[in-house]
């Protein structure tokens, strides 16, 4: 935003961390938007909700996405597992295909070490297996970075 790029927030605003950082963050967001006057737009809304990426990304030309939203923590993946398919995975893949069929030409997301799981050798590497995450949250983050190197066919 402060150099006059356009950028567009995306968020759902849950409750699984404090809504009043959140609500902070936000206000931020707002203030360094009037301040940079660059176009700036927040969405509250939830990733996994097909439509409404649709048409985030048929109201915006992204020529870059970058993706940091997922369902974290490892411990509440073994409570509430289908929270984890919602978020990580149904989400990424909206993102993926909107994506595509918009044919933004960049996509950064973020994933987690967490997915390097059983491997021993430390540090970590990018450039090594990581076929054994050790809870359901790694395995989304995992299933995240398998559907990100794939071709994603767009439905629409």
């Amino acid at each position: 935003m402060k150099r006059g790029n356009e950028v567009v927030g995306f968020d759902s605003v849950n409750d699984y961390y404090d809504l009043n950082i959140k609500e902070a963050c936000l206000k931020i967001f707002e203030e360094t938007a009037k301040r940079s006057k660059s176009g700036c737009t927040f969405i509250r809304g939830d990733f996994a909700n097909q439509t409404l990426v649709r048409q985030c990304f048929e109201q915006h030309s992204f020529d870059r996405v970058i993706h940091l939203a997922a369902q974290a923590s490892m411990r509440y993946s073994l409570e509430n597992p289908h929270s984890y398919v919602e978020s990580n995975i149904v989400a990424f893949t909206n993102v993926l295909e909107a994506c595509c069929c918009s044919e933004t030409a960049h996509l950064t997301y973020g994933s987690n070490s967490s997915v390097h799981g059983a491997n021993t050798k430390t540090p970590f590497s990018e450039d090594e297996a990581a076929d054994h995450p050790l809870q359901f949250y790694a395995a989304t983050k995992k299933a995240n970075e398998m559907m990100a190197i794939t071709i994603v066919i767009c439905s629409s």
